[in-house]
């Protein structure tokens, strides 16, 4: 129960000349929520596809759950939720034939919590994955992320383009629920306010290198000026020279 859920060391990965991690190393253990910001193009998603194994380490090591996610992608990917902004569900399905098909690749799935999360999510049964809002496709994707109680839920920008009701329910109630029951999350975003809302310990990253890493009310105490305690979006600008959610891709 001590080894950490994820553990990077000197991770460095490169496409073509541009670097886009550059020797990060995290630590991330059980239970809590971790922030990981930073601008679009920072190498968020590069580091998350790493953790999920869909990239391979051109130097140093990737462990999740003490296993190598490329080596062992059954073993590290039965034990993640993920959802991410894209959220490229099968449109011609309908809600409950989503579910039933999702269902049968997780051993641990629970069907009550399944439909509890139906239920508070009003995604209707006969819905077609097609029809349904920007908002009801982000509920559906959680619901299939969180169903089988994965230990570690990685989330990458997954509000992005959502309207604030849908992000409360994602990144609020849902997020703390999880971490609250001992399993831990990894919440990939340049919207620093909401990373701010939930977060327990933040990771900042810019250009590939980790700038910042440490708990979000250490972060908060360092950067306290004349009494004041600034916000994370104002200690990222500190650190990096320009605000995260107003970078363009790179």
């Amino acid at each position: 129960m001590t080894e950490p859920v994820i553990s990077v060391t000197d991770l460095t990965r490169r496409f073509g000349r541009m670097t886009a991690l550059d020797s990060v190393s995290l630590s991330m253990p059980r239970g809590a929520v971790y922030g990981l910001v930073g601008a679009n193009g920072a190498g968020k998603t590069t580091l998350i596809k790493h953790i999920l194994g869909l990239l391979r380490a051109q130097s140093g090591s990737v462990r999740i759950f003490g296993l190598d996610p490329v080596a062992d992608p059954v073993g590290v990917l039965s034990r993640i939720g993920y959802l991410s902004e894209e959220n490229d569900l099968p449109g011609w399905m309908r809600v409950d034939e989503l579910i039933r098909y999702s269902r049968a690749f997780y051993p641990a799935w629970d069907d009550d919590y399944a439909e509890d999360l139906r239920q508070s999510f009003a995604l209707e049964p006969a819905a077609r994955i097609e029809n349904l809002s920007k908002g009801q496709k982000a509920r559906a994707g959680m619901l299939i992320a969180l169903s089988y109680r994965p230990e570690l839920l990685v989330l990458d920008e997954p509000s992005s383009g959502l309207d604030p009701i849908v992000r409360r329910e994602i990144i609020g109630a849902i997020i703390r629920t999880i971490a609250g029951e001992g399993r831990t999350v990894l919440f990939s975003s340049h919207l620093l306010e909401e990373v701010e809302q939930v977060a327990d310990h933040v990771t900042m990253i810019d250009r590939g290198k980790i700038v910042l890493s440490a708990s979000l009310d250490s972060i908060r105490e360092s950067h306290r000026v004349d009494g004041r305690v600034p916000s994370l979006d104002e200690i990222f600008v500190a650190r990096v020279g320009m605000p995260a959610a107003t970078e363009s891709d790179g």
